[in-house]
């Protein structure tokens, strides 16, 4: 055993191994079973997200999804209303908690208003983690991968709730940029639903729906949150005959929330109510996000 030959025989070996490995079968069924492997995750952790919305852990459902969206692929309806609804509780949660919070330390003494304010940042820290969490996968993810109209509509939609949520508790000195982005959002959102919708669509409704209420709570402009509601209203009503039995209960929900806006608004305005338009709509977001 010559031992040059040995080592001519292993270096024609290795490089004919090399060749083989670089084949396109071996590529291509390499790539086929990385794809199989992703869409195996994928398809575990949609129902992982789905286990911990029936246990109402919506935190777990909402890491679940998120690793979804990182994994790169659009998302199906399906998938879409399940990353939608986690983090809708998720941020729902912090949002209650700072309403509670910030009344009550409107009504305390001063003596024990640090308590209460220190309480109300850590929430707030978290609300701001959350949003940005959510823009984040919007800006990288969704809405540049979203091909049909309502996908888009639907992310964008998000993004304008999204920031919406950030202006309810920023301070001053962001306040305008944050208000600014959520109005572009929104208002890139109804541009494409009105051309590319019906106005029964309970996705363009919904949009409707909390562009409005962003108008009346965030902008403070009851006159442009009842014009835009009443439109949107007025507009569905004209069309209810076309709409199709599958978004029937969803539109119409949607619709009855815009008018019981309406109506609390325009009392507002006389003088007669007290109160703030419910119609944002944690009963919206399912509804909204079916098509």
């Amino acid at each position: 055993g010559n031992p040059v030959d040995e080592r001519e025989r292993s270096s024609a070996e290795q490089s004919r191994g090399t060749f083989f490995d670089t084949t396109p079968d071996h590529q291509e069924r390499h790539r086929l079973t990385t794809l199989a492997e992703a869409m195996a995750d994928k398809a575990e952790l949609v129902q992982k997200a789905k286990l911990a919305e029936q246990a109402e852990r919506y935190d777990d459902m909402a890491a679940a999804m998120k690793a979804v969206t990182e994994e790169g692929s659009e998302l199906n309806n399906e998938e879409r209303n399940l990353l939608s609804v986690a983090y809708k509780n998720v941020v729902g949660a912090r949002r209650s908690s700072w309403r509670v919070v910030s009344s009550i330390e409107a009504k305390t003494d001063s003596s024990k208003t640090p308590l209460t304010k220190e309480y109300r940042e850590k929430i707030e820290a978290e609300l701001n983690d959350i949003c940005k969490e959510v823009l984040d996968l919007l800006d990288k993810h969704l809405i540049p991968k979203a091909t049909p109209a309502d996908s888009k509509v639907f992310y964008l939609k998000m993004k304008g709730d999204y920031y919406r949520y950030l202006a309810e508790v920023a301070t001053e000195d962001n306040k305008e940029a944050i208000i600014s982005s959520s109005q572009e959002a929104y208002q890139n959102a109804l541009d494409i639903s009105i051309k590319e919708m019906q106005p029964t669509h309970p996705i363009r409704l919904g949009l409707a729906l909390n562009f409005s209420v962003f108008y009346y709570e965030i902008v403070n402009s009851p006159d442009k949150a009842c014009q835009l509601a009443k439109s949107a209203f007025d507009e569905a009503i004209g069309m209810l005959d076309s709409l199709n039995s599958d978004s029937y209960k969803d539109s119409t929900l949607i619709m009855q929330l815009l008018r019981d806006n309406l109506t609390l608004w325009m009392s507002d305005a006389q003088g007669e109510g007290e109160g703030e338009g419910e119609g944002e709509a944690e009963e919206t977001e399912q509804a909204a996000e079916k098509n």
